[in-house]
């Protein structure tokens, strides 16, 4: 489930049969409670809150997660450690509230086994993260300049992959974004375009895939038909090869998606 997904802020969250988890919680505690509530869900039964990098539409509510509803918080030490100096995140999280975790390794959480691997993008540090559970895998790549190979080698099994889809190249190029600003979105430590996104499906094979949720898409220099389009374009390349259907979803920027079920 999608509670937010955009530069306002991005939160998601996943269960299985003996856990469930919140990744990145770019709005505040007590929506992302009420989001939550709303879809029958009980903020007890979450049982930790990971990270992904320290930029605020990504840690606004980390905070509040952590320190009212008692969520400890997982990521690497360079997030840990910066994502408490933004002035707008608040409360802090409590030494005794981090989790530290590393690269490459896999840990568990109920019947979550769960990786953490690098993304290029310009925060102290980033990473996207690789959920197994029972024979499945979902894949999370969010705010990533550039797809590297080790993030095509976390990637290429799994069942359901969510992918960032932020910026119609187009779009950015003529809308208000000045030079310094779209650079650093074009960057290899930026954003991933509609077109990278779809290249990278282009000249994959993902052999499992079943569902791909687009996630992070501008306000400003994207549209979600267009998302839609250009990937969709991509990964009809990928189904000739892979032999079988794969579905698309644009996640929305603001308002919360309905309990997708990946079965």
């Amino acid at each position: 489930m999608s509670l937010a997904s955009g530069s306002n802020g991005n939160c998601y969250y996943i269960e299985t049969e003996g856990a469930a988890v919140i990744i990145d919680a770019g709005i505040g505690g007590r929506t992302i409670k009420k989001r939550l509530s709303t879809a029958g869900v009980d903020m007890n039964s979450v049982m930790a809150v990971l990270v992904t990098h320290d930029h605020l539409d990504h840690i606004k509510g980390v905070g509040s997660l952590s320190e009212i509803f008692g969520k400890p918080v997982y990521s690497t030490e360079d997030i840990l450690e910066n994502m408490n100096k933004n002035y707008r995140m608040n409360p802090k999280v409590s030494p005794a509230s981090k989790r530290l975790i590393r690269k490459g390794e896999r840990f568990l959480l109920g019947d979550m086994e769960i990786t953490a691997f690098p993304v290029p993008h310009d925060a102290s540090d980033s990473v996207g993260y690789r959920i197994d559970c029972d024979g499945k895998s979902l894949a999370l790549v969010t705010d990533a300049g550039v797809i590297t190979d080790e993030i095509v080698s976390m990637v290429n099994d799994v069942d359901y992959l969510v992918i960032e889809s932020n910026y119609d190249e187009v779009m950015l190029e003529n809308g208000p974004y000045p030079l310094v600003l779209r650079n650093r979105i074009t960057s290899g430590n930026g954003h991933l375009s509609n077109k990278q996104c779809a290249e990278f499906f282009c000249v994959n094979e993902l052999k499992n895939l079943k569902k791909v949720f687009l996630c992070h898409l501008s306000a400003h220099n994207n549209t979600a038909d267009s998302a839609f389009s250009c990937v969709r374009r991509g990964l009809d390349v990928m189904q000739e090869r892979v032999g079988h259907d794969i579905d698309l979803k644009v996640l929305p920027r603001l308002q919360p998606t309905e309990m997708f079920s990946l079965c």
